[in-house]
Formats: structure tokens, C-alpha cells, sequence
């Protein structure tokens, strides 16, 4: 066994390169961008290539998927492996798959059409909220109240198209969050965020113009929070995400709590079934609860911000039992990808 890792400073891969050398299991770190990283794998005589690529480097979605693909054809593992990575960022895509697996989810509707997306509006009933296919703590969310509005989507969609950031919302977003928590931190994040506010981002520029599709999923109404759960081998974690002020988002709110209150554990028991169902090492499950307390799934992820799940108190075992313990999430990635691939 020999693992490969392409690393990213303040990536999954910091602590993956931790736990392989406490365990001593033998690894290199590759560039996964190289021309010729296949001679590389070969070269280095390597079984598993992991790589925690991410939605907001273009180049990452551009390429990670087409490596490993080839490396599987070669019998090299991969993490994440080709059922976790091939809907990642794609809510589209997860919601025919969620369709697919029978999960309880927020029901949602995808046109590629204009003629069949205004006949939708003009036959359903309002608000919705509109998403992108891509895009994470809520960039690419909008309510729409109306008719008219719900128009003005579908012409832009089917027109112009959408930009695949929408860097004024994060500006805004990160304003709200200073001036909730004034701290030191959130300030650099306000002048961060201010001038990508301003001026794009380079990164965020190269993405392709968002066109040719719109989706709607039901506004549930009277939310004030979701729940993160995240399903790793026979643990699940919990993570608490609270709204904004007036308002129905709670992705990217910064309103965090760890400390797993009253809710449906029903939820859980959903995540590790589908998780199994799924197939994958790591899953991140959104989910939201209706009026009579039903959990829903909103999309799900292999990916997270790594470091913020430290805070969590512990974990889920498959009897829906708490058990109260250390987290370090990227232990358990590494630790459980190569139990399923020894």
C-alpha cells in the first residue's frame, strides 16, 4: 500500500498527511495537476490517490474527475472514489439521484426548456426558492415571491445566463456576519470579501456563465435553523446552523451550535441508510424539517470546511445513541477509506 496525496495547505490533506505518518503507512505528495502525473502513480508504485479538490477552484472541477476516472481504470482507489465525486456541487444532478434512492427530500423541480419553465410558473403556487447547480453556504440562493420574478429567472436563464459566484452576496453576507459578531476575524473577512465583492476574484471568473437550465424547490416556511450531519464509517457528527436575521438561509450564517439539542433523529437513521445506499466513505447531508417535524434533505456533499466540525461534541452510533468524544473528521476520512479499500 502506498497513498498518494495532493495537498492544499488548509485542506482535508493537512491532517490526512498527520495520520499517515503516525501510522506509518508509507505515502508521497503529488502534484495531481502535473502533466505527467500518471507516469508519476506508476513511478511511485501508489494503490491510492486522495485529493480533497473543491468547488470554488475551476481548475479542480475542471480536471479531478477525468484523473480519477483514468487512475480507476489502472485499479488505483481513489477518495474521494466515483461515487461520492460525480454529483459533487451538482444540485441537479443529487436531486435525480436522491429521486432515484427514494429519499425523503425537498421536492424540487428542473427545466431546461422556456417554454416548460413558464408554463411551470404559471401553473404553481409561490414563494420558491431558485438555485445554481453549484455553489456552497448559500451564494447562488434566492427567494423568489412572484410570478414576475420567477420571469425574470427564467429569462436570464434561458437569455444571458447567471454568473457561477455571486461575489455580491458573499459581500453582503460577510457584513451581516461583522457586524452580528465584531471580532477581529470577521473584519479581515469584511475587507477580504469586500474587494472580491468589487473585483471578482480570478478564480471565480474562469467558471462558465450558468444558462439553458433553472431550478425551483418548495419554500418551506417558518425555518430558523437546519442541521449538518455527517456520516463517516458508523459514526455520524451533528452541527446546529441557525438562519440569518429575516431570513430563510442558514448555510453560511456563521449561527453555529454543537451541542445536539431536541430534533428528529429520524434524520439520522435517514443519513446512514442512504449513506449505504450512496456508497460513499464520507457524506455531508443539509437537512430541513417541515411543519409536522418530518426531516427533508436539501443536497448533500463528500466536502466541508475543514476545521469547523473540531468543535463537535461527538457522534451517532447506528442505534441513534450519543456518544461523547474528540473529533477529528480527517482521521476518520483517511482511516475509513482505507478500511473499505485495504
Amino acid at each position: 500500500m502506498k497513498i498518494a496525496v495532493h495537498h492544499r495547505k488548509g485542506s482535508f490533506s493537512d491532517r490526512w498527511i498527520e495520520y499517515l505518518e503516525e501510522k506509518n503507512i508509507p505515502y508521497v505528495i503529488l502534484n495531481a495537476f502535473d502533466n505527467d502525473i500518471i507516469g508519476q502513480v506508476k513511478e511511485n508504485k501508489v494503490t491510492h490517490f486522495m485529493w480533497h479538490f473543491n468547488q470554488n477552484y475551476y481548475e479542480d472541477m475542471l480536471h479531478a474527475k477525468t484523473l480519477f476516472r483514468s487512475l480507476k481504470q489502472i485499479g488505483i482507489e481513489t477518495f474521494p472514489e466515483e461515487d461520492a465525486y460525480w454529483h459533487f456541487d451538482d444540485k441537479v444532478a443529487q436531486k435525480y439521484l436522491l429521486e432515484a434512492l427514494g429519499v425523503p427530500l425537498v421536492k424540487a423541480d428542473v427545466f431546461y426548456h422556456r417554454k416548460e419553465a413558464e408554463e411551470y410558473i404559471e401553473n404553481t403556487s409561490f414563494p420558491k426558492v431558485f438555485k445554481l447547480k453549484g455553489g456552497a453556504g448559500s451564494i447562488n440562493v434566492k427567494l423568489i415571491k412572484t410570478k414576475s420574478q420567477a420571469r425574470k429567472i427564467i429569462n436570464q436563464a434561458f437569455g444571458c445566463g447567471f454568473n457561477a459566484f455571486d461575489s455580491w452576496t458573499v459581500f453582503t453576507d460577510t457584513i451581516e456576519r461583522f457586524w452580528r459578531q465584531k471580532t477581529v476575524h470577521n473584519f479581515l473577512r469584511v475587507v477580504k470579501w469586500g474587494f472580491k465583492g468589487i473585483f471578482v476574484d480570478k478564480q471565480y471568473k474562469v467558471f462558465p456563465k450558468q444558462r439553458n437550465y433553472v431550478y425551483f424547490q418548495e419554500f418551506i416556511p417558518g425555518l430558523t435553523y437546519d442541521i449538518r450531519l455527517i456520516v463517516i464509517g458508523d459514526k455520524c457528527y451533528y452541527l446546529k446552523r441557525n438562519t440569518r436575521d429575516n431570513d430563510f438561509r442558514a448555510s453560511g450564517s456563521g449561527m453555529l451550535e454543537f451541542a445536539p439539542g431536541k430534533f428528529n433523529l429520524e434524520s439520522v437513521s435517514i443519513a446512514f441508510k442512504t449513506a449505504q445506499q450512496l456508497n460513499m466513505v464520507c457524506v455531508a447531508y443539509d437537512f430541513i424539517f417541515d411543519s409536522g417535524d418530518n426531516p427533508l434533505m436539501v443536497e448533500i456533499s463528500y466536502g466541508f470546511q475543514p476545521y469547523v466540525y473540531d468543535r463537535c461534541l461527538g457522534f451517532y452510533d447506528k442505534s441513534l445513541s450519543w456518544n461523547e468524544s474528540g473529533v477529528n473528521l480527517e482521521y476518520e476520512i483517511v482511516n475509513s477509506f482505507l478500511n473499505k479499500f485495504p
